[in-house]
């Protein structure tokens, strides 16, 4: 099983001079102190133990994360006692992002053996010609029980000033999805890829319908396609996370056409949104989103602004 999520403002509670930390520490905003950033931790582990427990299975055998700060994070967060004798691995680089949130791989070491692992810079200018600093997209190339896949963790950028405005970003993110495809295929022609991640954008948005070019139905696909089997559950009015009252679907997963066409041992069988009650606000004016760590700047103790999503 496959998993992605996103951990909502992972830090730890030490100053870092190099990113914009200063909120999550104990004298900052936020009273970011030892007994919150452990709830946290335990919270997220709750969260990730519990994604396969509908069909079953245990936590996922890869997990892609994001807006996690640094290894320590990442090893505080594998070391923890609901996790611990899952024995994760970690792939993690400090990015170059402003707030010093980045991207991981975490993978269950008896069902995943990695090979390499490249990050691929966004570069990015805004109006006024200056970089705008985002996240890097990471590659992992390995054996999933000793078959090859290539997996794509991305955090493409964000909404803020507005859909319309921002778009160019997502659709440069999209664009650097289809380089790091290409060269994949240069390597294998057909190799077996899964992307996932927070991309800001929603299955019907443009990166996706005329940039990716993602399908929506498996119906006549080809091994060479992209498939997003998020497309249907967004089109049922399913989200990952809400803002106004209107459900988005941010975090997907999509696949390359092989594991649907029948042409590779894996077969990809279904996705789904991980949204139990435990991650879910149960009163107030936020009722049924996801169960957060801050609610208008007051800490309420939950897991994350977003819901985990599989495969």
């Amino acid at each position: 099983m496959f998993s992605f999520y996103n951990l909502e403002n992972l830090f730890d509670t030490l100053d870092d001079p190099k990113v914009m930390d200063d909120d999550f520490t104990p004298g900052g905003l936020y009273q970011w102190d030892k007994a919150r950033y452990e709830e946290k931790i335990e919270r997220l582990a709750q969260a990730i133990r519990s994604t396969g427990d509908k069909y079953g299975y245990g936590p996922p055998d890869i997990l892609g994360v994001c807006e996690a700060e640094n290894h320590r994070v990442l090893t505080d967060l594998v070391s923890h006692e609901l996790l611990r004798t899952f024995r994760y691995g970690i792939i993690h680089r400090d990015g170059p992002d402003e707030r010093g949130i980045d991207v991981a791989f975490l993978y269950r070491k008896a069902s995943f053996s990695p090979v390499s692992m490249t990050w691929h810079p966004l570069l990015l200018r805004n109006e006024e010609r200056f970089r705008e600093f985002t996240r890097d997209q990471l590659v992992v190339h390995g054996y999933l029980d000793g078959l090859p896949v290539y997996v794509l963790i991305n955090h493409w950028p964000s909404r803020r000033g507005g859909e319309l405005r921002s778009r160019p970003y997502r659709i440069a993110a999209a664009e650097l999805n289809l380089e790091i495809l290409d060269s994949i295929r240069a390597i294998s022609p057909e190799p077996v890829v899964i992307a996932m991640g927070d991309f800001n954008d929603n299955p019907t948005d443009y990166a996706f319908r005329k940039v990716l070019r993602v399908r929506k139905d498996s119906d006549g696909i080809k091994a060479i396609d992209l498939y997003n089997p998020m497309a249907a559950l967004f089109k049922k009015g399913m989200g990952s996370l809400a803002y106004r009252d209107s459900w988005s679907l941010f975090d997907q997963i999509y696949v390359s056409g092989n594991l649907v066409t029948g042409s590779n041992p894996l077969r990809f069988w279904k996705a789904g949104i991980h949204d139990p009650a435990f991650l879910t606000q149960k009163r107030g004016r936020f009722k049924g989103y996801p169960f957060r760590s801050f609610t208008s700047g007051r800490y309420t103790g939950g897991y994350s602004d977003h819901f985990p999503v599989y495969a």
